[in-house]
């Protein structure tokens, strides 16, 4: 090793900007994997949370975190009759971007089912949960949203009474909750003279029927709000979610509800590998690919670098041979900076991650497993980045010493 330091002294500019260059490379490898778990963690994140045994869904779909689903609010009802659910839920979840202050704010509406779900499992870090039944919201902090403004939504003003932290949506924005009433509001709110379209084509089209003829009254009817038609169903949700009795066979329940034909249920584990198995799959995939395209140019600029400074040492060397040094000499010199290089680049890279991966607009997510991996990775790149410089140094001969 003393020979190493004593070289890296006399190289000390370049094999510092080599470390550097090294170590922002493995932040970069390291932020990959971290990105991913991030995006694992987000998208799996109000499935865990929400802690359901099971979700109903549309019939033939693959729940909400996968595709569209639509299934009647009175499921909720049907569901509870169920022998062995204790309670079910409403879930409501769309994404929507507004203008805020000059600037946009997007944000998925998460719907509570109230007042069976007051939103108690929602970690509010400032304010307090939901208390009314409508016009009030629980954001995100990372939405911006401070304690007390006053948010139009529609036709509505929602009041922030409360702040979450860490509850964001499977594409990384932030989650703002409301009762399942206020959020189907904003979901299916529309301008005030489409209103007035809708209400007139359903008049023509009563008009064209023998029944609008006979009977005017049905003309007036059909010009009212929407909640008013009998004929017209209250606005679908997304899923129902269950929850069981304690000691309650889940198979048996899934066995009674599958009996349904317009449903399909999954247990939370199933909705979750869906949602892996779909959106995060094709990400994790191409962060992978970069992964292992950065570390083999991280070994590639390591074995130039390595080679580089066994060509400037030739000299050296060669008189090291003269003077009787053993081959087993010369490769501890090589190896021992590439080891150098990799370990201090490592370092570098862990330190700078602990300034840069908070700030990221993502989550990264490093686990002690897979610092251990990158730890054995670059153990491996060192080595590798080795082979050239020692290739090279064991085919100089002493008497080069003499040229």
């Amino acid at each position: 090793m003393n020979l190493a330091l004593k070289d890296i002294r006399h190289h000390f500019a370049r094999f510092v900007l080599t470390t550097i260059g090294i170590g922002l490379l493995l932040m970069i490898v390291m932020g990959m994997g971290g990105i991913y778990r991030g995006l694992i963690r987000e998208a799996t994140l109000l499935i865990d949370s929400i802690g359901a045994d099971l979700w109903v869904v549309q019939g033939g779909t693959r729940g909400p975190f996968a595709e569209v689903s639509r299934v009647p609010a009175t499921l909720e009802d049907r569901a509870l009759a169920v022998p062995g659910v204790a309670q079910a839920r409403r879930f409501v979840s769309h994404t929507i971007q507004r203008e805020y202050r000059g600037r946009p704010l997007r944000f998925v509406v998460q719907g509570l089912a109230w007042p069976g779900d007051r939103g108690d499992w929602i970690p509010v870090v400032a304010g307090r949960p939901l208390r009314q039944a409508h016009f009030e919201m629980v954001a995100e902090r990372s939405l911006g949203l401070p304690l007390g403004e006053k948010l139009r939504l529609g036709r509505d003003v929602y009041e922030v009474v409360g702040l979450t932290q860490g509850m964001v949506g499977s594409g990384g924005d932030g989650l703002a909750f409301f009762t399942v009433a206020d959020a189907q509001a904003i979901q299916f709110d529309v301008p005030a003279e489409a209103t007035r379209l809708e209400r007139a084509a359903r008049r023509a089209r009563t008009e064209a029927l023998d029944l609008g003829k006979t009977q005017p009254l049905l003309l007036e009817r059909s010009t009212g709000p929407v909640s008013t038609l009998p004929v017209l169903a209250p606005p679908q949700v997304s899923a129902v979610m269950l929850t069981l009795q304690p000691g309650a066979d889940a198979a048996q329940v899934v066995a009674t509800l599958k009996t349904w034909p317009d449903i399909t249920v999954y247990s939370s584990a199933q909705q979750t590998e869906l949602l892996l198995s779909g959106m995060v799959d094709k990400a994790r995939r191409q962060l992978g690919l970069f992964r292992v395209l950065l570390i083999v140019i991280s070994t590639i600029i390591m074995a130039l670098i390595i080679y580089t400074l066994t060509l400037d040492k030739i000299h050296d060397i060669a008189m090291l041979k003269l003077m009787g040094a053993r081959n087993g000499v010369i490769v501890g010199l090589i190896y021992q900076q590439a080891l150098l290089i990799g370990g201090l680049g490592y370092g570098l890279a862990y330190w700078l991650g602990l300034f840069a991966f908070p700030r990221f607009p993502r989550l990264v997510v490093i686990e002690p497993a897979d610092l251990l991996s990158l730890a054995f990775i670059v153990l491996g790149i060192s080595t590798v980045a080795s082979f050239l410089g020692i290739w090279k140094s064991l085919g100089v001969e002493p008497n080069k010493v003499l040229s």
